[in-house]
């Protein structure tokens, strides 16, 4: 197993673009959370744009990840961006937040502001539970958290440049099913824009290179999340429970049944 890192490890590792490797969570399951931040993976993400939890579950859930024998710490992807889900989740205790919809640097500087404290941005100071185990003072809370902008809309990849040099961001993360219906996808899985979609993929990974920040992309297995840390993304999520959960008990369905034939 995996040795756990501290909040201001885990951020260290990102913005130095190791590889790291996570699991994100869509159900409120905080027993789940529990189990899943033991098995060895970097962080868990949680999902409160799309998730089915809201801030109780989202904070049951953070509390679940940093119990004992976890390696992971926790990360989540906020609403939107706004002052206030920011400031919540980081409240809360998450370790980085991960921002929908940047479409350009002006997005992605608000998304840097809401997570730093003054004068250096907008966070208003009130971190109730994550002072147990982040900062609290401002300057150490800002080597302890990051900031993650999601690239996913036309507008997102035609700025994306710009994103990445936007001061004090600390990565970009890949929204694949947004990102392949804004390159021309019917789908969010559309095969017909298949080039168009690796060619995307590989300018948000150059221009996060060439900034010096993390790159981070969503993937459906494991399998894919080694691929795309071949091809030089810095870290990977693996999606998600509530599909993983209808996917094993399926297989495990389908063996039952044809044992019993």
């Amino acid at each position: 197993m995996a040795t756990g890192r501290t909040s201001a490890e885990f951020i260290a590792a990102l913005r130095n673009r190791e590889q790291l490797i996570g699991y994100w969570s869509l159900l409120d399951a905080p027993i789940a959370a529990e189990r899943l931040a033991r098995v060895g993976y970097d962080y868990l993400a949680f999902d409160a744009q799309h998730g089915l939890f809201g801030y109780q579950g989202m904070l049951n859930n953070l509390l679940a990840t940093d119990t004992k024998g976890s390696t992971a710490v926790g990360m989540v992807r906020v609403e939107a961006n706004d002052l206030t889900y920011i400031g919540k989740a980081l409240d809360a205790g998450a370790s980085a937040v991960i921002v929908p919809l940047i479409d350009n640097a002006r997005d992605a500087a608000d998304a840097v502001a809401a997570v730093r404290y003054p004068p250096v941005g907008r966070r208003s100071y009130g971190p109730m539970r994550a002072q147990l185990r982040i900062g609290p003072n401002p300057a150490d809370t800002h080597e302890q958290t990051a900031v993650l902008a999601m690239i996913e809309t036309a507008d997102g990849l035609a700025n994306v440049e710009e994103i990445c040099a936007t001061p004090g961001l600390d990565g970009v993360y890949v929204g694949p099913s947004d990102l392949r219906l804004a390159v021309g996808g019917a789908t969010s899985t559309d095969p017909s824009v298949e080039d168009e979609f690796e060619q995307a993929l590989t300018r948000v990974r150059k221009a996060a290179e060439a900034a010096g920040i993390a790159a981070g992309i969503h993937n459906a297995d494991g399998a894919s999340a080694a691929r795309r840390l071949a091809e030089g993304f810095t870290f990977a999520s693996v999606a998600a429970d509530v599909v993983h959960l209808q996917q094993i008990a399926t297989s495990h369905l389908e063996a039952a049944r044809g044992g019993a034939r």
